[in-house]
């Protein structure tokens, strides 16, 4: 995946496939993570990211997250972690909070 010098392999792609509302991350084109969302007018919200079980330890959900969240800052939309995994990368990672709508814990929406 990513050698000494912190550039990645020809073998791994990023990519937004907006049919299947996801981004993914492909390690030699097979997909090896995955981060569903709902892209919704102003914001994106961020339901769900899953690992292959064989790729996972190496970082990749870590690298499929940075992409997207950059993807959506750069669009102008805000993000909404409604994934756990997304929200503890942004607590990891200040530098999106001032883009994040928390969404509210669902007792707090009675």
């Amino acid at each position: 995946m990513t050698g000494t010098d912190g550039t990645f392999s020809n073998h791994v792609t990023l990519s937004r496939n907006d049919a299947m509302h996801r981004y993914e991350l492909h390690v030699d084109m097979a997909l090896a993570c995955l981060a569903d969302y709902r892209d919704l007018p102003g914001h994106t919200e961020f339901v769900h990211t899953e690992t292959e079980p064989a790729q996972r330890g190496r970082g990749l959900a870590e690298v499929l997250a940075r992409y997207a969240l950059d993807d959506v800052v750069a669009a102008g939309k805000r993000i909404v972690p409604h994934c756990s995994f997304i929200a503890h990368f942004i607590g990891k990672h200040p530098e999106y909070t001032q883009h994040t709508d928390w969404p509210e814990p669902p007792h707090a929406r009675s």
